[in-house]
């Protein structure tokens, strides 16, 4: 059994494996010897993948991503081939991500950190997390570490996810919950269902001054409509992703005080390496005896 991964040093992350699995490096450029007979391939993070990228691969059996967004990939991928994504690995550092963003854009962090660059002593008035009403669109995993961390902030949770169950309301009742919702929180994976589903409708829905948090994927949200209403005050954001991405310098956005933006790094965080190779380790490992895979992309994610 072969497997290709990406980087030489993630070797010492995947942990015993049996003696006759192959493991060579390849890093989405050169081929480092035939792929016709790589088995299980695990592609360079965050990498955009080329028009055709497994048509050498023609006995793949196992594409394994190391981020939990899988779209790029879900077209690419023929029905012979099963697809994982990285779910799991980017939990904690997303949802920490996702916690200090609301923190620093109510308490204005950005706006004193633009002050600090003045060499500025400009105090402001703040907003208090506590008895904010949280809007979390997203139900997952990731979505409910963000609960956790937020409950000990006394904030009022309101999940949303595609299809209502105990505790969490369906998609179709946003309409009804935005209006109510003081801080919005989008962690959903990019499917033809989520792209552009936060638009100018959307986002007319939300209360007066209320924060949009973007931990998601930047096509979920309109960015000229979200500038659009950032430009007036009338929202605020903050985004770790965007569309484009990167957002283009001369992009309006940037300049507004309304909008904390960070360059998609919600899972570039220490220990990263060890914890997407010790997934992948495992997945080897069950793959090469013939158990079920985790994290098996269905419907897009």
């Amino acid at each position: 059994m072969k497997v290709w991964i990406p980087q030489d040093k993630a070797r010492a992350y995947l942990g015993s494996l049996p003696d006759d699995i192959v493991i060579e490096t390849y890093d989405g450029k050169e081929y480092p010897s035939d792929p016709a007979a790589v088995d299980f391939l695990v592609p360079p993070f965050l990498k955009d993948a080329p028009e055709d990228p497994l048509r050498d691969f023609t006995n793949l059996k196992v594409v394994q991503l190391l981020s939990a967004g899988a779209e790029v990939w879900v077209p690419k991928v023929g029905p012979n081939i099963t697809l994982c994504n990285g779910k799991g690995v980017h939990t904690a550092s997303t949802a920490e991500w996702t916690l200090g963003a609301i923190l620093a854009s109510l308490r204005k962090f950005d706006i004193f950190a633009r002050a600090q660059g003045r060499a500025e002593w400009a105090p402001e008035r703040a907003t208090l997390l506590q008895g904010q009403r949280v809007l979390i669109v997203g139900a997952g995993d990731i979505g409910e570490a963000i609960a956790r961390r937020l409950e000990p902030f006394e904030v009022e949770l309101v999940r949303v996810a595609r299809r209502s169950r105990h505790g969490v309301h369906a998609v179709g009742e946003l309409p009804q919950l935005l209006p109510e919702a003081d801080i919005v929180v989008i962690i959903l994976p990019l499917t033809d269902a989520t792209r552009g589903m936060v638009d100018a409708q959307f986002l007319n829905h939300m209360k007066e001054n209320a924060l949009l948090v973007n931990a998601g994927r930047g096509p979920i949200v309109d960015t000229d409509a979200l500038t659009a209403e950032v430009s007036t005050g009338r929202l605020r954001c903050a985004l770790d992703v965007t569309d484009p991405e990167p957002l283009p310098s001369d992009h309006p956005l940037w300049k507004q005080e309304g909008a904390l933006i960070t360059p998609h790094v919600g899972g570039a965080v220490s220990g990263f390496p060890q914890r997407a190779f010790a997934l992948v380790g495992d997945q080897i490992r069950r793959f090469h005896a013939g158990e079920e895979l985790h994290n098996i992309v269905q419907d897009g994610y």
